[in-house]
């Protein structure tokens, strides 16, 4: 019986120390990607660069000289170390200023759900004040932490961020991601017709779009 139990024990550690790192904070960080590798995470990379209109050639998960050169052009954009090379701070950058696909349509299905019958400035608007906020300390720095912050937005809470977006959304996802603010750097906004707290008409005003008053 010892025997076997000696057996069993380390089949156990295995296991515990392979979901351990699995699930490990440093085991989900995106991990540095160079000119000559080709997986998923090249791919993403791609699609942020090329939502910022840095990078024009195929999404094809593979970084060659146009990924590294698009790589190159945000690392002097944004301010770090312009090797080509997509290592830990460019990472961060990337996820602070850009989107993924998955974070793309996130934020689509905001603006729409929140200001489909608003103009296009409007629909831009409410998708910069999601980037203002991932930009901003105090507020979660990822898309999804954002729009899921509990009563953030009024259509996640009401069910409205489960509709379909239209393309005019995500266009106007994509117009905020690449910079368009109309806001003047506003974190917050309502319809003065339909608010209830007092909080948000305390806030200092930036600009009015629309049916909406945007505010720091």
């Amino acid at each position: 019986m010892a025997h076997q139990k000696w057996k069993i024990i380390p089949v156990f550690m295995i296991f515990f120390l392979i979901g351990t790192a699995i699930w490990s904070p440093q085991a989900q960080a995106q991990i540095p990607v160079k000119y000559g590798d080709s997986h998923n995470d090249v791919w993403d990379l791609q699609y942020r660069l090329r939502t910022l209109k840095l990078y024009s050639g195929p999404l094809d998960g593979h970084y060659g000289k146009g990924t590294k050169a698009a790589v190159i052009a945000f690392q002097k954009k944004y301010g770090t170390t312009p090797d080509g090379m997509t290592g830990p701070a460019t990472w961060r950058k990337l996820k602070k200023y850009s989107l993924s696909r998955y974070e793309v349509k996130m934020v689509s299905k905001v603006i729409y759900s929140e200001a489909r019958g608003e103009s296009y400035k409007g629909q831009v608007a409410v998708g910069a004040v999601v980037m203002n906020r991932i930009q901003t300390k105090g507020f979660p720095n990822t898309a999804k932490g954002v729009v899921f912050q509990k009563n953030a937005f009024t259509a996640v809470s009401d069910g409205q961020y489960n509709l379909k977006p239209n393309q005019q959304a995500y266009k106007a996802a994509l117009d905020a991601v690449r910079g368009w603010d109309p806001t003047k750097n506003a974190l917050y906004y309502f319809n003065p017709k339909i608010a209830t707290s007092q909080w948000i008409f305390s806030r200092p005003r930036t600009v009015k779009i629309g049916s909406h008053i945007f505010a720091r």
